[in-house]
């Protein structure tokens, strides 16, 4: 069977705190490790999405409505569920390692590595259906 859960594919979590939530891959682990002996993955996701935006909006409730609050999280391959959208994932990579779930302050630091990288990502108006929250 070939391996489709790689880096910088973009999935959906199906179960817990962030069931319905998009995320992104950072690092898979296929055949699972010794504390965790199951598939699963280092996913960046987005826990709260940016809010409708219009033109009539002055720049500072433009700003306040585009933040991008994100989340990391090991995942189980069974509660994630795989989208054609993929992302390239540079700056999120250096900033989330195996190593980044030891310690809360290290989760913190990682997170507002990746705050800043999606946030740059939305400005820019790059994976426009990456931002947007799931209806359904």
């Amino acid at each position: 069977m070939p391996k489709f859960l790689k880096p910088g594919k973009v999935v959906i979590i199906l179960q817990g705190r962030y069931a319905g939530k998009k995320a992104v891959i950072v690092k898979n682990f296929d055949e699972g490790t010794k504390e965790r002996p199951y598939g699963h993955a280092i996913v960046a996701g987005i826990e709260r999405y940016p809010l409708k935006v219009t033109k009539a909006m002055d720049k500072k409730k433009v700003a306040s409505r585009s933040h991008v609050k994100p989340f990391i999280k090991v995942v189980n391959y069974a509660h994630i569920m795989p989208t054609r959208y993929s992302l390239d994932l540079e700056e999120i990579k250096t900033a989330v390692t195996a190593e980044t779930f030891n310690e809360p302050t290290q989760r913190t630091v990682a997170k507002k590595a990746i705050r800043s990288s999606l946030q740059k990502r939305y400005t820019a108006g790059k994976n426009k259906w990456f931002f947007t929250k799931l209806h359904f």
